[in-house]
C-alpha cells in the first residue's frame, strides 16, 4: 500500500527547494582553523546536492605597489592552505575548485570570485575570540554580508 507524503505548506517547499538549488559553495579561506572549520560546514551542506567548493585564497596586495607583483612567500601560504582546503573537499567526494585572487581589499576579491563562479553560497568561518573592543564581525565579514552577490552563511566556532 502506497502512503502518500504529508502534505506541506508553499513556504516549506520553496525553502526546500532554495536548499537544492545550492549547486556552487565558495568559501574564503586563510589556512586557520575557523577558516578550514568553514570548508567542512560548506562540504557537509553540499554534499546532498554534490555542489562544486570554490575555495578561494584572497592575496591583499598594498596600494603602494603593483597588483601583479610576485610575492612569494604569500603566496607560498596560499597554496598551502588552499592544499588543506582540498585535502578537506576530498573526504567528503566533492569537485574543489581553488583559486587565488589578488586583490587591494579581502572582500572585493571574494565578491569578484562569487560573481565569475556564479557561486550560490558563500560560507564564511569567523575567528572564535573576539576582545571586548572588536566587533564579532570584522570589517571583511561586515562588508561582505552587506555586498554578497548570493546567500552568506557565518560561522562562528566556540570560544
Amino acid at each position: 500500500m502506497l502512503h502518500p507524503p504529508a502534505p506541506v505548506s508553499p513556504e516549506v517547499a520553496k525553502a526546500r527547494r532554495s536548499i537544492d538549488a545550492v549547486k556552487r559553495i565558495l568559501v574564503p579561506t586563510v589556512g586557520t582553523p575557523h577558516s578550514e572549520r568553514g570548508v567542512e560546514l560548506a562540504c557537509r551542506l553540499g554534499e546532498e546536492q554534490k555542489a562544486e567548493i570554490i575555495l578561494v585564497y584572497v592575496l591583499e596586495v598594498p596600494r603602494t605597489i603593483p597588483l601583479g607583483t610576485p610575492l612569494p612567500e604569500v603566496e607560498a601560504k596560499a597554496q598551502e592552505s588552499l592544499s588543506r582546503a582540498e585535502a578537506i573537499v576530498r573526504l567528503h567526494g566533492l569537485p574543489a575548485i581553488p583559486h587565488i585572487e589578488r586583490a587591494r581589499e579581502a572582500v572585493e576579491g571574494i565578491i569578484r570570485v562569487a560573481k565569475d563562479y556564479e557561486a550560490d553560497l558563500i560560507v564564511l568561518g569567523i575567528r572564535p575570540r573576539v576582545s571586548a573592543a572588536e566587533e564579532v564581525l570584522g570589517r571583511t565579514s561586515d562588508a561582505l554580508l552587506r555586498r554578497a552577490p548570493c546567500e552568506v552563511i557565518v560561522n562562528k566556532l566556540p570560544g
